[in-house]
């Protein structure tokens, strides 16, 4: 008998890992059987193909699993440690208010973590973040405070203690400084600033002379349009070490500026003369101008009014007592006092 001839095996074909994948992802799509035809391939090789990546799939999930509780154990094995940490370190105030548990906190902000040292000191950490931004808006707003207080205390100091909030106000823009009054007043109060303000003192003028006087034509309207139309004068008394110094002043109230002006050791009719002659030839001898003053018996004297006819000038007088009908001279007294008056000592009358 003759053998039968043997068959030879085919050689098993080899398949890249990159075609399985893809086998696979068609089998997933349209079934094992139909990737199986398509593919030219047993469905018992999906299958194995199948098994062998979801045997691989579950050892890396199984491995993962194992480095993430890993992780989780040596993270909380630190903050076992860290919160140890803050406990040595913070036991004193566990039983303190929250205030000093913040202080703690913010003092240990860079060591410990805040979440660690809130949980530790069983207080809220929005509380903390809420404490902490308030504390620091405070310590902005007393920076700016000390700066404030330096800045505006020089500048009184410059102004030889003699403005106050809305004058320096100016000063400080001037320089650059954006404050305004409301600022500036505060700082005042705070350092206990005061601007110098001149002594209460007002002598009896209005002595029964039993001269003639003006009627009030200006009225308290100190309003001009232009110059050499409404002139106003008074005379105040200076201290010095040699006695009083009398100054007598003629104001045009267009630019309200001093026009005339006259200083004496008496207080005489010569004196407001001699400050109203100084305004004449200041504005060329005008005509027609009001030239308002009080009742003093120098401005009802027969030189004074003899001066006010021979030019051509219109007299006018305050109501008797009346000190807000002659305002604008009192308040540049006023002024004069304030800024170059009080708190000086002239010790003549010729320093004055």
């Amino acid at each position: 008998m003759t053998k039968p001839a043997l068959t030879t095996k085919k050689p098993r074909k080899q398949h890249t890992p990159e075609f399985r994948q893809e086998a696979l992802k068609l089998a997933k799509r349209i079934g094992v059987a139909a990737a199986a035809r398509e593919l030219s391939l047993y469905k018992s090789q999906l299958h194995n193909w199948r098994s062998k990546q979801q045997n691989q799939l579950s050892s890396s999930e199984r491995e993962q699993e194992m480095s993430a509780e890993i992780a989780r154990l040596k993270r909380q094995l630190a903050e076992r440690d860290e919160e140890l940490a803050i406990l040595q370190k913070g036991r004193d105030i566990l039983r303190e208010a929250p205030e000093m548990k913040y202080v703690f906190i913010e003092k240990h902000q860079a060591e410990f973590n805040i979440k660690a040292m809130c949980r530790v000191f069983q207080v809220a950490r929005s509380g903390w973040y809420v404490w902490h931004q308030r504390r620091h808006q405070i310590n902005r707003r007393q920076r700016f405070r000390l700066v404030c207080d330096n800045v505006v205390r020089e500048a009184f100091s410059d102004a030889k203690q003699r403005y106050g909030a809305p004058r320096l106000t100016d000063e400080l823009r001037a320089q650059g400084y954006q404050f305004n009054v409301k600022t500036v007043a505060a700082s005042l109060r705070r350092q206990g600033l005061r601007a110098k303000a001149s002594r209460r003192f007002r002598p009896v003028s209005y002595r029964k002379h039993g001269l003639p006087v003006s009627e009030n034509l200006l009225k308290q309207d100190f309003y001009a349009s232009g110059p050499n139309q409404k002139w106003v004068g008074d005379i105040t008394y200076l201290r010095t070490g040699e006695g009083w110094l009398y100054l007598a002043v003629v104001i045009d109230l267009w630019p309200r500026s001093v026009i005339g002006w006259s200083m004496s050791s008496r207080m005489t009719a010569q004196l407001a003369c001699n400050a109203l002659q100084m305004a004449l030839w200041q504005r060329k001898c005008p005509e027609n101008v009001i030239v308002h003053t009080d009742r003093g018996g120098q401005y009802c004297s027969t030189d004074y009014q003899s001066l006010l006819k021979r030019h051509n000038l219109r007299g006018s007088m305050s109501a008797r007592g009346c000190c807000y009908d002659n305002a604008c001279a009192e308040s540049f007294f006023h002024t004069l006092r304030v800024e170059c008056i009080h708190g000086e000592d002239f010790v003549s009358r010729e320093i004055m």
